[in-house]
């Protein structure tokens, strides 16, 4: 395994449990709040929507990979 998708996958480990008890908070706090505290669930879910495709543009781009496949 490259060494640049074995950090790639702790960073998105790290950053998905983060994003986990963050979400949580939010979630929980909208419900104990009015609800307009609601619409903070709006930027959670675009940052959420923006973090998918970063990663998904970064896994399935096959230019990142062409040194991969160099022997050295």
């Amino acid at each position: 395994m490259p060494l640049d998708r074995f950090v790639l996958i702790l960073v998105i480990a790290i950053a998905a449990a983060g994003a986990t008890i963050w979400l949580g908070a939010v979630v929980s706090a909208s419900f104990v709040a009015t609800p307009v505290a609601a619409l903070a669930l709006i930027p959670a879910l675009l940052i959420l929507y923006l973090l998918w495709r970063v990663l998904s543009d970064r896994l399935r781009n096959s230019e990142d990979d062409h040194y991969d496949r160099i022997d050295r």
